[in-house]
């Protein structure tokens, strides 16, 4: 223990002087010597820990979201080289490499929370030993010995014998229970964390590595806080199911907020953002103006929560546009289709071609076409005889008669209706009676 306490030197005393600080307000509320002042100093160092963790805790979403768009790259490369699993790695670390991200990056929270978890150790374990340290001086020390948190000491452990437990002013049985259950609380609250990371907030249509390391570390954390725990004393306990219970609530918020795309969060995240959108015909927020203009900007490659997202707009006469707000959309307007290109919703209707006649419809349709169009027309067309000199001029009407009715004479030049030949036609002779 001498060589962790020279380890951690540098570190013990700043957190012995935070709870120190943080007991003298607690100290004038509660008292002095009670679990509650002490206790609500060791829950107030890890809020103010994990205040000060919060960009390490962003840089950790951003690694897991370019995690996430690799995955597709991933599967390639462990379905190319399924047989060989030495390269496998290798072009895995290249990936990597080339693309600039890291994953350990997701356990950066937990690295950096190190330090102050084992100087809380060694404050504790120092007072349960009835040595000083940091600023904790002789007349602090008493205090804290005197503190008990329902019942357990602040520095007893499950593993203690009855007679330091006793030493401690407390009974085994009380120190025992209080720990076991607090041991439980803390393991059952990084299950859960770590589950509704798997469940609602990672990509599962593509199965990686990556994937399989997330499953894993869902039952063995809980598992090493149960083996751990045993040995915690009752203040670290208090740190430790504090810090678990902050990491469940800040997890809760970001995939609410900001879910993983392809995710069954993203799926809910959008269906609320629909409606809100549809009722009020805007957006609101400036952080669903950024998903929205990044949904717009992927065009072709919008995943099904997505192209769902955008056809949900598209239905309610709304379109979504590339700078993140939405524009009521009129039936002349175009929308987006699911595979991103735009698609005509109203305008100019296509051209329809025209019914195929038959052969007798195009003969009597077309000639009695010509001549109504004429009658109607009223034009005047020049009419050029291609008689004969001798015919009788009786035989005109005649034939004009026989055809039933007006068609214009023998060569004249007109516009071809539908079933009838360009140019001149010979006409009939008439018949000889």
């Amino acid at each position: 223990m001498d060589t962790i306490a020279s380890l951690f030197s540098f570190i013990t005393t700043p957190v012995s002087w935070v709870i120190v600080q943080f007991h003298s307000v607690y100290g004038a509320i509660f008292g002095p010597d009670t679990g509650w002042a002490w206790g609500l100093s060791i829950v107030s160092l890890v809020i103010l820990i994990r205040i000060c963790l919060i960009p390490l805790f962003v840089k950790q979403i951003k690694a897991t979201r370019a995690m996430q768009t690799l995955q597709p790259e991933m599967k390639k490369i462990q379905e190319r080289y399924k047989n060989d699993k030495q390269r496998q790695s290798e072009e895995m670390m290249k990936l990597y490499k080339d693309t600039g991200t890291n994953p350990l990056s997701s356990c950066l929270p937990i690295l950096a929370q190190s330090p102050f978890f084992f100087a809380l150790y060694h404050v504790l374990n120092s007072i349960a030993s009835n040595d000083t340290i940091g600023v904790i001086n002789e007349n602090l020390l008493q205090s804290a010995q005197k503190a008990h948190i329902v019942g357990a000491p602040l520095a007893a452990k499950f593993t203690d014998s009855a007679s330091k437990v006793e030493a401690l002013g407390a009974s085994l049985t009380d120190v025992r229970v209080v720990t076991a259950i607090m041991i439980v609380l803390m393991s059952a609250s990084q299950f859960f964390t770590q589950r509704q990371l798997m469940t609602k907030n990672v990509d599962t249509t593509v199965k990686t590595p990556f994937m399989q390391q997330q499953k894993m570390l869902m039952y063995v954390f809980p598992v090493m806080f149960a083996v751990f725990g045993i040995n915690f004393p009752v203040g670290v306990l208090v740190y430790w199911l504090t810090t678990n219970v902050w990491t469940m609530g800040q997890q809760m918020y970001v995939i609410h907020n900001n879910p993983t795309p392809g995710s069954k969060a993203q799926a809910s995240y959008l269906d609320r953002l629909t409606k809100h959108i549809t009722q009020h015909d805007k957006v609101g927020k400036r952080r669903d103006r950024a998903i929205v203009k990044a949904i717009v900007a992927k065009g072709r490659d919008r995943n099904e929560f997505e192209r769902k997202f955008i056809n949900g707009l598209s239905k309610a006469g709304l379109a979504a546009q590339a700078d993140g707000t939405v524009i009521k959309s009129d039936s002349a307007a175009t929308a987006q289709a699911e595979d991103g290109t735009p698609t005509a919703t109203g305008g100019t209707p296509k051209r329809q071609q025209p019914k195929r006649q038959s052969k007798s419809q195009r003969q009597h349709g077309g000639a009695g076409g010509a001549g109504g169009a004429k009658a109607a027309g009223g034009t005047d067309e020049p009419k050029t005889s291609l008689t004969k000199s001798g015919e009788p001029e009786d035989a005109k009407p005649a034939a004009a008669a026989k055809k039933g009715g007006a068609k214009p004479a023998g060569g004249t030049r007109s516009k071809a209706q539908s079933g009838q030949r360009k140019g001149p036609q010979r006409p009939k002779s008439p018949s000889k009676k």
